[in-house]
């Protein structure tokens, strides 16, 4: 005769989410429901290294034996040993199915598919961010049962914190013996934002409900890793939208309107028409080897409009002092209307970046001058601007100003400057290895970001591009080149690579 064993859950939930209340709500409906039930946390590490891992064990007082023994409970989750697994993000869920806890015979698994970028992921030179295709994939391989569903977007949606959510999601399609109204009692209990939560919570539930058959739900795509915003090619001026439709290939329209209305957006019409001509002796090399694919001209109609419109001074003002970025930062705060904030923004510009702004010749004397140096490190320590005062905003709203008088200054010319080198280069290139070119031109994604992260990037980049040209001639050249890239993206320090091109 087979002994009862208590059900076992875990759930991995961010910072900032409400995990433990999650726990006290499932504390809740266990007592409720009359179950003996065991609670454990273990913290995990801030900044989006890590959740929290709760784990609670399950086991109805109706099966306790006559003597009054009670059953000795675990601690923490054991692998292959694990009904019920809860990943607030889908991060999270590649992380608890590389631990074990998921298994095929067992695990019900529950995922958020929204995307929370991690520390590493935001700060890797090149596209540093994990597969979420693959994590489904892996999930739907994993698991016994698998239920997806865009938790982020159901909490905004319906004005609450995504901690409702979870236990909506876990009452719809963990297969518990609760009640559905035990959960809302516990929510009731609680008192805290009830309605707001009791809807979000009905809303969890009815959709995992519905994706109960191993279904996935995918909803949007979640938090972005940058602070940009992204252009609106819909309001292209048609003179530009005419220049794409005729003079560039069908395969690299969708690239050229994105690229010119970043490009727009970032500066003026005038750039966006020098984009496009930009492109032009790109579209011939293409043009001249007669096939279906225009692999040089497309990956350069993305790196040019993404290093055309490098972050400078001007740019990161710019986007500080946006409507659309105070609305982001009031729905993230969850602020009400009326309901004031407080935005403090951390700067630290370098002396590098102070000249960059100021007109191209006087920044080239003070960056050459010693004593003008000494002068400007006062004015590099860490600032504390607050944008939602009127004398912060004020202050960023005249540094975003000057992008009419951006041409005129080093940072423009020093960057133009750069861009026509590369430029020259791939086309040289094109002319003995296209491959090799069309390489080169994805290795310019390592040239992003600002201060230190732009230098250490660049200084990757003009490592590989010093490389390219011996290696023409070499069958495997393309190959090569690709290797130095990734290594550059794995290290921005740039030891990988050099260990590497020394060896």
């Amino acid at each position: 005769m087979s002994r009862p064993r208590p059900i076992t859950l875990t759930l991995a939930a961010l910072g900032g989410q409400g995990g433990g209340v999650v726990c006290n709500w499932l504390v809740d409906v266990a007592r409720r429901e009359r179950y003996v039930v065991q609670a454990t946390s273990v913290p995990g590490v801030a900044q989006r290294t890590g959740a929290t891992i709760y784990y609670l064990e399950f086991f109805p007082e109706a099966s306790l034996p006559a003597d009054g023994r009670r059953p000795i409970m675990a601690l923490m989750p054991s692998p292959g040993d694990v009904d019920i697994v809860i990943a607030s993000e889908l991060v999270e869920a590649g992380r608890v199915i590389q631990r074990g806890l998921v298994t095929p015979d067992r695990t019900t698994l529950i995922a958020s598919t929204h995307r929370a970028y991690t520390i590493s992921e935001r700060s890797n030179p090149g596209d540093g961010r994990a597969s979420s295709e693959r994590i489904l994939g892996e999930a739907r391989q994993q698991a016994k049962r698998f239920v997806a569903l865009d938790m982020a977007q159901l909490a905004e949606q319906n004005s609450a914190v995504i901690s409702a959510v979870i236990l909506g999601a876990i009452a719809g399609a963990a297969g518990l013996p609760f009640q559905r109204e035990s959960y809302r009692m516990a929510i009731r209990a609680g008192g805290i934002a009830v309605e707001r939560n009791l809807v979000a919570f009905d809303a969890g539930a009815a959709l995992s409900g519905d994706n109960a058959a191993d279904k996935t739900t995918m909803g949007a795509a979640g938090a972005t890793a940058g602070g940009d915003i992204h252009a609106d090619p819909s309001s292209l001026p048609s003179q530009i939208g005419a220049r794409i439709a005729a003079e560039l290939p069908r395969d690299v329209h969708s690239t050229a309107i994105h690229g010119a209305a970043r490009l727009i957006d970032y500066q003026d019409e005038r750039y966006a028409l020098q984009y496009l001509t930009t492109l032009q002796p790109f579209v011939a090399i293409d043009a001249a080897r007669a096939t279906d694919t225009s692999l040089l001209t497309r990956a350069v109609a993305r790196y040019l409009a993404l290093w055309m419109s490098f972050e400078d001074t001007i740019r990161v003002a710019d986007l500080k002092t946006r409507t659309d970025r105070e609305r982001r930062i009031r729905a993230a705060a969850k602020a009400k209307p009326g309901q004031l904030i407080q935005i403090t923004e951390f700067m630290k510009p370098r002396i590098e970046e102070i000249c960059g702004t100021l007109p191209a010749s006087l920044g080239r004397r003070l960056l050459a001058s010693k004593t003008a140096a000494r002068w400007l490190r006062s004015l590099t320590d860490g600032r504390e601007i607050r944008s939602s005062t009127i004398s912060g905003y004020a202050l960023l709203r005249f540094i975003g100003g000057l992008r009419r008088w951006r041409r005129g200054t080093l940072r423009f010319q020093t960057e133009a400057g750069r861009i026509t080198q590369w430029l020259q280069q791939l086309q040289t290139l094109a002319a003995s290895n296209y491959e090799l070119a069309v390489e080169l031109a994805e290795c310019q994604k390592l040239v992003r970001g600002y201060g230190d992260t732009y230098e250490r990037g660049l200084r990757n980049f003009d490592t590989i591009c010093a490389q390219a040209p011996q290696l023409v001639g070499r069958s495997d050249a393309a190959t090569r080149l690709a290797e130095l890239r990734k290594l550059a993206g794995a290290d921005d320090s740039g030891v990988k690579l050099a260990a590497f091109l020394n060896a």
